[in-house]
């Protein structure tokens, strides 16, 4: 997890929502060709199957809204499209995440992400970034050392499902010095920071995803 520390953690709350416009299209170049997300027959909350001890889950296991908004059957950006990929790579035809997959490539993280071996991931969807603008996220884009504390916030270094995640209650990301992350509810209900889950459960080879409708900002949960 080390990999991801970044100096620049003091202008985090200033940068927070700088992960906003920019075409995410590009991010998929580093080592990534099917991708992300899909709807599952079952997304109206979390199935018993979910792995409670390892936060693996399966297509069966995704819950929340926007999950309709994925692709299906085997689609780019669909569940067993993005299943077999590491995270980076799955994201990168995610149509709910392309702000956030840019984000990730103007910071250089996509082989770091797509190595580590068992992490959530907490992905601020397309709208989430509706605030800014691209102007903003291009000056901000060529300022990785800002912006990677922000992307860092969203990754918590052990593989969680939603059981987990509700069983934990406060996460620490790895951006230690964001202060830790706040679970509450259950399900279609749940918050992170007060973020509310689109889709949750997703599967990757390495990580778990769940789409959030809100960019975390580090500081603030202090």
């Amino acid at each position: 997890m080390t990999k991801l520390r970044v100096a620049g953690f003091g202008v985090a709350a200033v940068a927070a929502l700088s992960l906003t416009a920019c075409s995410s299209s590009d991010t998929a170049s580093s080592g990534s060709s099917s991708s992300s997300m899909a709807p599952s027959s079952s997304m109206a909350a979390p199935s018993p199957s979910a792995a409670a001890s390892d936060g693996v889950t399966t297509n069966a296991d995704v819950f929340g809204p926007a999950c309709s908004q994925l692709p299906q059957g085997s689609a780019p950006g669909s569940l067993d499209s993005m299943g077999p990929q590491p995270v980076a790579s799955a994201a990168s035809t995610n149509p709910l995440l392309t702000k956030l997959v840019a984000a990730v490539k103007a910071t250089n993280l996509v082989d770091t992400l797509n190595s580590q071996q068992a992490i959530t991931v907490f992905a601020p969807a397309d709208p989430a970034f509706a605030a800014l603008g691209e102007a903003k996220f291009t000056e901000l884009a060529g300022k990785p050392a800002e912006l990677a504390p922000i992307l860092q916030y969203h990754v918590v270094g052990k593989r969680y499902d939603a059981k987990g995640l509700e069983a934990a209650g406060s996460l620490e990301s790895l951006n230690t010095a964001g202060g830790p992350l706040k679970i509450e509810g259950s399900g279609e209900n749940m918050t992170v920071n007060g973020a509310k889950v689109l889709c949750g459960n997703i599967p990757t080879k390495n990580a778990t995803v769940f789409v959030i409708d809100k960019v975390l900002t580090p500081g603030t949960n202090k």
